[in-house]
């Protein structure tokens, strides 16, 4: 019995002690304490007290602000230690949206590794620091972006017309000049949302008319698509151009528009870390880091990944991770509903810009290459060169548009004519971009059929000299499939005739009414008797 009070007697000392321990700990010890001791307000010390931003609206309690104090609900003249700072000025009151909403993390934590999202069971860790806008893509959806090239054209027109000496756009410009000048215009940075005086240009000319020049259309129109996409988060936007510019909507929708191979992306931003395999990933176990290595190796780090590697520099790996991490689509009430997000999910408004260089670099470059010229992937049959300007001076517009229209059946190449595509002005637009590019107008519609040649003849000169490149059935293999039922229905005789006998420049397809020491030449009538053979797979559907 003695032994037995004396064991109660030390485990009940051993469990008061813990408990002491555990109350200096949370009294004393715990950092959001620390830090809060250094704070100072008008009046001296700040209380050191828990401290939260409740927000039910956006299902929101955050006690992020019990260490960034000055974060908080009128705290922000609290002065102190360096984490005591004041949020940088944004459109949205960290005060009013917490924390949470834009930058992730566990709101109800109060130990840094917890709060950030820095655990193993935490499936939305804070977004990385470097990549801080991709939360705005929480709520936000920048419409009418361009691919790159043409972002960074009207860009370099804003700059290039010194619209920041009067103007300022994410904290840049609008500079006072020596002498007066600057800081004369309204800042641009949210136009997109608010709205801007369309008819600038002319008010500026009778305004101003000594001092500005007269801007261009073809710049007033770069201004233009500029303004459309300011929404006060530049590097995001920045970041969707680039992503424009990959292909990537060819294999993947955003917001219900893309193709439907790879997975839908609209809010990949949202994944949890717990549940991916980083045996690929030789940098920290980040989702950010998983992200960027997919980019640059997909079938190493996701298993028989038919994604080839993106081909772009790594700076721009690094915006195409900071655009995935920001899909994230959170579901917030009307009141909080921004008006890009309104006009894409209940108007249909692009995310995407008009042109016809934006939306085939966004839908077709993946596949056919930024340049039209055709793509070859590792493990991946040849993607064709709709680019070439052979082909498009032998085709006409309605067979280009039936070809992105229908797709090719049984091939990689999607149907674009769906509820998830392309609209016909957007067709129109991409066939108006490849012309320009290649110098090619429309071919004249001619008689689609008028071959009568012997198919059996054709059959053997097919396989003499076809099969090893568009297969022994026509297949398709190092050339482009012939067995297609789109193909064969939009083709005339005279375009396959024609290709036969010329080739096709810059591609293994050569000329076979040409001489040549490595194939033999064939004659008008074999050419066509071969056509005559393809044709009977038409007839065979």
């Amino acid at each position: 019995m003695r032994k037995n009070k004396q064991l109660l007697l030390i485990s009940s000392g051993g469990v008061l002690v813990l408990l002491l321990v555990a109350a200096v700990q949370e009294n004393f010890r715990r950092d959001w304490r620390r830090i809060q001791a250094e704070g100072r307000g008008e009046e001296g010390p700040i209380a050191v007290q828990l401290r939260q931003v409740v927000n039910p609206s956006l299902r929101v309690q955050d006690r992020c602000v019990s260490c960034h104090v000055s974060m908080g609900p009128g705290e922000q003249g609290v002065t102190g230690g360096k984490i005591l700072v004041a949020h940088k000025p944004v459109v949205h009151d960290p005060a009013e949206y917490g924390c949470t909403v834009c930058h992730g993390g566990q709101g109800s934590a109060t130990e840094k590794d917890d709060a950030h999202g820095d655990v193993h069971f935490w499936p939305a860790p804070m977004v990385p620091v470097e990549a801080s806008y991709a939360g705005c893509g929480s709520c936000h959806a920048a419409l009418g972006v361009p691919n790159a090239a043409r972002y960074r054209a009207q860009v370099a027109a804003f700059e290039r017309l010194d619209c920041l000496a009067c103007h300022r756009v994410d904290r840049r410009g609008g500079t006072v000049r020596p002498g007066g000048g600057g800081m004369e215009g309204p800042d641009l940075s949210r136009v997109a949302l608010t709205g801007y005086d369309r008819d600038w240009h002319g008010k500026h000319v009778k305004k101003y008319s000594a001092s500005f020049a007269e801007v261009s259309t073809a710049d007033q129109e770069l201004l233009a698509g500029y303004l459309a996409t300011r929404v006060a988060a530049g590097p995001l936007v920045e970041a969707k151009a680039v992503f424009h510019s990959s292909g990537c909507l060819g294999c993947h929708k955003v917001s219900g528009t893309g193709g439907e191979e790879g997975p839908d992306l609209t809010r990949s931003g949202e994944k949890d870390p717990g549940q991916l395999s980083f045996a690929a990933v030789q940098e920290k176990h980040t989702f950010a880091n998983w992200v960027a290595e997919h980019f640059r190796s997909p079938g190493a780090v996701v298993a028989e990944s038919k994604m080839p590697p993106v081909a772009v520099e790594e700076k721009d790996i690094q915006k195409l991770t900071l655009y995935v991490l920001s899909l994230r689509r959170r579901d917030v009430p009307g009141s909080y509903l921004p008006k890009d997000r309104v006009r894409a999910v209940r108007f249909g408004e692009r995310e995407f810009a008009s042109d016809g260089e934006t939306i085939f670099t966004a839908f077709c470059s993946g596949c056919h290459g930024k340049d039209g010229k055709g793509r070859r992937a590792p493990g991946m049959a040849a993607f064709p060169a709709v680019g070439n300007a052979e082909f498009l001076s032998r085709v006409s517009d309605e067979f280009l548009r039936t070809t992105i229209r229908q797709g090719r059946p049984g091939r990689r190449m999607a149907a674009w004519d769906s509820p998830s595509g392309l609209r016909a002005a957007e067709i129109d637009a991409v066939i108006a971009y490849l012309r320009g590019l290649s110098g090619t107008v429309s071919r004249e519609e001619e008689r689609a059929r008028y071959v009568t040649a012997d198919a059996r003849v054709g059959e053997r000169l097919f396989a003499a000299s076809c099969s090893g490149c568009h297969g022994a059935k026509g297949e398709g293999g190092e050339g482009p499939a012939l067995r297609n039922a789109v193909l064969l229905k939009s083709a005339t005789d005279g375009f396959l005739v024609e290709t036969i006998a010329k080739g096709r420049a810059g591609t293994p397809m050569p000329g076979f009414a040409e001489a040549s020491t490595v194939h033999r030449t064939y004659a008008p009538a074999e050419i066509e008797s071969i056509v005559a053979f393809v044709r009977t797979w038409e007839e065979k559907k």
